[in-house]
């Protein structure tokens, strides 16, 4: 089993916090992380009908029998027990009592707020992080087997094949869920909205646009992208604008969480296909970003990371918001440099209102080295740039 760089986190919590709550995608470890990290405690899931039942008839009971703490995994089904646990704990602060995982965000993080703050911590896990496929494989895969396999543990334990499983992860849990979440009518409609997203990978979100290509109102496009967003498939980094004035463009950029899924949604078959690719560049800089968000989650942070465009096409891919320093960050699935990869960075850190330091380049190439003041380094180390 590969250990999650997430454990030390979750363990340190555990001392502070009568609850933690774990949220992620379906399958991304939650369950295993947690029962691994604390090996003793009573473990029930909610997907399970029975244990769901009689936990809701009677929560108090059931919440007696747990007193001394149990894993209670899955807990966007059975929300309503969230307000008895808020007076089971209330009661008894003990730290690490319970810990909860869940699948969704919408209404579970409005749950958890609601009934248990100032009682849980709360950890974002995803799946592996390159970092942590390397430290129980040293030799890594090449960057075109990440974007192609993706990162759920899954694929690496069970050695599956990244199309066929993520052809059954698609249906049988993102469409599942989804549905659970809300009646969707025109599923095939919401199909193909599903797909133009993963054609987008790195492109400003915009509604309108995809309600044309679709037949839909942009209503009804918001409100899908906000089911996918809280079901851990995709998510939107925001531009960094502060002190930029109208200049800039202030709509974000659409990224999935996991890039096998992504592949397969562009009908991706296999490692060749994606060097062949016309997204393999974007889909490269989502693998890129990933890196450095599992890093920033893996320690209990929000990301901090922001883009930068403005209305004349000048762009740094990423922007990392490191306390009063920004730090401009581009991405370049090419193996071999090019110094005009820095032109971008060089033009941030010429306008950017606040210091901008230590801009970073990260490609695919192995070449590591220091030029103009901006460090060069290779796709496996980026989560160095946000570990600070």
């Amino acid at each position: 089993m590969i250990k999650r760089n997430i454990s030390e986190e979750l363990l340190k919590l555990g001392r502070q916090y009568p609850i933690i709550t774990v949220v992620g995608p379906r399958q991304s470890g939650k369950t295993t992380l947690v029962k691994s990290v604390f090996p003793k405690k009573p473990y029930y899931s909610f997907e399970d009908p029975d244990t769901r039942r009689i936990a809701l008839s009677d929560a108090r009971s059931f919440l007696k029998k747990i007193h001394a703490g149990a894993i209670l995994d899955e807990i966007q089904r059975a929300p309503e027990i969230l307000s008895y646990l808020q007076g089971e704990v209330d009661a008894d602060r003990r730290p690490g009592r319970f810990v909860l995982t869940g699948s969704q965000q919408l209404n579970l993080l409005e749950n958890v707020t609601q009934s248990l703050a100032g009682r849980t911590a709360l950890l974002k896990l995803l799946p592996y992080s390159i970092a942590e496929l390397r430290k129980a494989a040293p030799k890594p895969l090449g960057a075109d087997d990440y974007i192609y396999q993706g990162f759920y543990p899954g694929l690496y334990s069970q050695k599956l094949n990244p199309t066929k499983a993520y052809r059954n992860y698609y249906e049988t849990y993102i469409e599942r869920d989804l549905r659970q979440l809300m009646h969707i009518k025109d599923l095939h409609l919401f199909q193909k909205f599903v797909r133009l997203c993963a054609g987008r990978i790195g492109n400003i979100f915009v509604a309108s646009h995809l309600a044309a290509e679709v037949g839909v109102s942009v209503p009804t496009i918001q409100k899908w992208a906000s089911l996918l967003e809280a079901s851990f498939v995709i998510f939107f980094l925001q531009p960094y604008y502060e002190n930029f004035g109208k200049r800039v463009i202030k709509s974000p950029k659409l990224y999935f969480y996991d890039t096998g899924v992504a592949s397969y949604l562009l009908g991706i078959e296999n490692i060749n296909q994606v060097e062949r690719d016309p997204l393999r560049g974007a889909l490269f800089e989502n693998l890129v970003i990933l890196e450095m968000i599992k890093e920033r989650y893996d320690k209990g942070l929000d990301h901090n990371l922001y883009f930068f465009r403005d209305n004349h096409q000048n762009e740094v891919d990423v922007v990392y918001k490191y306390g009063s320093e920004l730090i401009p960050i581009e991405i370049k699935s090419a193996e071999t440099f090019d110094e005009g990869f820095f032109r971008g960075l060089h033009y941030f850190s010429k306008i950017s209102p606040r210091k901008a330091k230590n801009g970073f380049l990260v490609y695919a190439g192995t070449d590591e080295h220091t030029l103009h003041d901006i460090k060069v380094i290779n796709y496996h180390h980026v989560s160095r740039v946000v570990s600070r």
